[in-house]
């Protein structure tokens, strides 16, 4: 399962269960916000890291800003796209 479809799994599930939702917002609150979500996360049975977490966001947002004007300096800014662990909790 890549990180994709974990997040989408994990989105399912916690939107479902209050207890495994309140476990990831609380993420917001870490010293260590992802690794505790990828250990969340692993607890759930979708297993990932932090790298394989930051590493997905980028490329998906690499991808967008070559795709559009001819990518690099004429992109749109685009703050925060880069950032799945973000765009989760924000779609939680």
């Amino acid at each position: 399962m890549d990180v994709e479809e974990a997040l989408e799994k994990l989105m399912i599930m916690a939107k479902a269960d209050e207890s495994l939702k309140k476990k990831f917002l609380k993420t917001r609150d870490s010293d260590r916000p992802l690794s505790d979500f990828c250990s969340i996360a692993a607890e759930a049975g979708c297993p990932m890291n932090a790298m394989d977490l930051i590493e997905h966001g980028e490329n998906d947002y690499a991808a967008i800003k070559r795709s559009t004007n001819g990518g690099g300096e004429n992109s749109p800014l685009l703050d925060g796209q880069d950032d799945d662990y973000l765009m989760f909790l924000s779609r939680l």
